[in-house]
């Protein structure tokens, strides 16, 4: 049995969720690209568009010897603000919202429960709009789109790790 595993996520523009989430321990690759919409094989200009209903997403590959899924999700809602909804930043429109695509019964009962302890906890007091759906087709973004931070370090970007958010249950 393999120890890989895949979690779509997302978060807004996608250029800073990859480049944080590259980063961390276990992470063995990421792609940018879009899902979440019915449009097929979209491209960046569709989906900027509003109009295709995909979010720029991130398919993340982990090692579960190293990282677990639901310490993926605790990531997520430190790297990017869970309670805009369709917004990030400057971002703004369905295509930047915040949403765990689920791959299988496990991931989906975890970002639940991720979710559910968050809410629990106040760190996020206003409530959170991160949608948890069924994963479907993950169309992988454009070439230029990809380690877009890693070729631009300076380039946009709207994450950034917020210790603050770190879950904490209140006891």
């Amino acid at each position: 049995m393999s120890n890989t595993d895949i979690a779509i996520l997302a978060g807004g523009c996608f250029w800073g969720v990859e480049d944080l989430f590259r980063k961390l321990p276990g992470v063995i690759d990421t792609d940018v690209g879009y899902t979440g919409g019915d449009f097929k094989n979209p491209g960046y200009k569709d989906v900027k568009s509003g109009k295709t209903g995909h979010a720029e997403a991130i398919q993340i590959t982990y090692d579960r010897a190293k990282t677990s899924y639901r310490q993926l999700l605790e990531f997520f809602f430190q790297i990017h603000d869970p309670t805009t909804l369709n917004r990030q930043g400057n971002d703004i429109g369905t295509q930047y919202r915040s949403a765990i695509f689920y791959r299988d019964p496990h991931q989906e009962t975890t970002a639940r429960a991720v979710v559910a302890d968050y809410q629990k906890s106040g760190v996020f007091p206003n409530g959170i709009v991160t949608q948890i759906l069924p994963a479907g087709p993950f169309y992988k973004a454009e070439p230029e789109h990809q380690d877009y931070l890693e070729r631009y370090p300076e380039g946009y970007t709207c994450h950034f790790i917020r210790p603050e958010w770190a879950l904490k249950m209140k006891a």
